[in-house]
């Protein structure tokens, strides 16, 4: 047989070994956690199942607090009955039911060092022992608690809030909620019945304006059904700082009963408030009912500085006034709330009668420029061809003469408002009638004569030319020497 083979067999033969001891281990059925909190009490489950041809002689119960460190605290005979040879679990354990197949036992009286592996071992012919483990976890709910902790204001960091979770299995954890800009740390302290104290500290530089500030302590553990928050409102303590208030500029001879208060914000609170003179005593026309000081009546004599002073256990603070004493009473001036609300309003008014004129006068300008849409449609389109060739085309008076007329013509009938859309004789189909009525028009009655020679006064009189000079004179600017710009109308042709 090769090594390779003997190998096989060996991996083979462990694996049906393994799997064997399973098999066995499972026949011991248990929990395989439970738990459980101090002074409460606790079931631990056994039972042998599918014992066939096993004999079952004795069944014991171990407790492993450490690895390795087993101690018998149950033994059940079934000719020798129950044993409890630990003295830690004296009085406390006992077996339910008392029999080989079903050994479960019962911990009462339960401590936090009872926390560990119980191990329910059969001894068993012929395999052996067999057994099976469960752990037992002792949970105890913390004691949570949280405080301010009283400061002096002042520019070193200090703990202003401390919070604790007491004694607590597992360890709790604590976090803080606030918009203060500092930082906290925790500590955690095992105890030795196998508890943790958590402890958590906030600290910040206190200044007065912290105090009364709120932050929050949150409080999470596994006993815990839900987060045990405890909101607080900081305390910082610092001396008095006083303001005097009351004085309205306005303090006139003969004036009645004129007050001055004496504000201090202070912590811990003010016990003591003091008006005095700078010159010494204070006039006797003045009275002082703790923090207010009252003028009776207004003259010469409390044209003086006064003085107010507060103390409280840190320390005192204090505020002079010199009120001015006039000879009459200022008038008071309206509220400026209504008036600059009505000066507004009146802008705004304005603004838009403004811009409303300013339309309007625009509107005027356009149409007196001529501006906005055409009222006329511009001239047709001459047929391509007729325009440039006859105007270079040298002309007679007669012609010329008959070109005016018929252009003065057209320009009336074209620019009369109500009349009806010039017809041209532009359309490229001229299967129709002619759009002149029939008429022949002047071009052809001068190429084409009347038969017979016949002169009429319609016919036109024979061609003369002209001077350069007079033809110059006689004409128009022609559309080459008109700028572009200056009419939306295109330039009358001469045809």
């Amino acid at each position: 047989m090769s090594d390779f083979t003997m190998i096989n067999c060996c991996l083979i033969l462990g694996a049906c070994l393994l799997s064997s001891q399973v098999v066995w281990s499972q026949r011991v059925r248990v929990e395989h956690e439970v738990t459980a909190y101090p002074n409460g009490s606790v079931n631990l489950r056994c039972e042998f199942t599918n014992s066939g041809n096993t004999k079952l002689t004795q069944v014991s119960w171990m407790f492993e607090r450490n690895e390795g460190d087993r101690h018998n605290i149950a033994v059940f005979h079934p000719q020798y009955g129950a044993s409890f040879p630990n003295k830690d679990f004296e009085g406390r354990v006992n077996f339910t039911l008392g029999s080989l197949e079903n050994p479960s036992i019962r911990i009462k009286k339960l401590r936090m060092a009872d926390a560990g592996r119980y191990i329910c071992e059969y001894a068993t012919y012929p395999s052996g022992n067999e057994q099976g483990t469960t752990t037992l976890i002792m949970l105890a709910k913390p004691r949570n608690s949280a405080a301010p902790v009283p400061v002096q204001a002042g520019s070193s960091e200090v703990v202003v809030a401390r919070c604790e979770a007491a004694q607590g299995k597992p360890e709790a954890t604590i976090s803080w909620i606030t918009s203060l800009a500092g930082r906290y740390n925790h500590t955690s302290v095992p105890e030795r019945d196998g508890t943790v104290t958590v402890k958590s500290e906030y600290r910040i530089v206190a200044t007065p304006a912290e105090n009364g500030k709120e932050i929050a302590c949150v409080v999470d553990q596994r006993t815990q059904s839900a987060s045990q928050s405890f909101p607080m409102r900081l305390v910082v303590e610092y001396p008095p700082t006083v303001t005097i208030e009351g004085y309205d500029d306005n303090w006139y001879m003969g004036r009645k009963d004129a007050v001055l208060i004496c504000q201090a914000d202070a912590n811990p609170a003010p016990t003591d408030v003091t008006w005095t003179a700078v010159s010494g005593q204070l006039p006797p026309t003045v009275r002082v009912d703790q923090n207010r000081l009252l003028v009776r009546n207004v003259d010469e004599t409390v044209n003086i500085t006064f003085v107010c002073e507060v103390k409280n256990s840190l320390g005192s603070g204090r505020k002079e006034l010199a009120p001015t004493v006039i000879d009459h009473p200022v008038a008071k001036a309206a509220s400026a709330g209504p008036v600059i609300g009505g000066i507004i309003a009146a802008i705004i008014i304005l603004c838009l009668i403004g811009a409303g004129v300013a339309m309007y006068h625009k509107r005027r300008q356009s149409i007196k420029n001529g501006e906005g849409p055409p009222k006329h449609k511009p001239p047709p389109p001459m047929k391509s061809g007729s325009s440039t060739e006859m105007l270079n085309k040298p002309q007679d008076k007669a012609t010329t003469i008959m070109e005016t007329q018929l252009l003065s013509s057209y320009e009336a009938n074209y620019y009369e408002t109500n009349s009806a859309e010039p017809v041209t004789d532009l359309d490229d189909d001229n299967t129709g009638p002619p759009a002149n009525g029939g008429t022949p028009t002047v071009w052809d009655a001068s190429v084409h004569p009347p038969e017979n020679d016949e002169v009429t006064d319609e016919m036109l009189p024979p061609y003369e030319p002209a001077e350069q000079n007079d033809i110059d004179a006689s004409h128009e600017p022609t559309a080459a020497n008109i700028a572009r710009g200056e009419s939306f109308m295109s330039p009358p042709m001469l045809v």
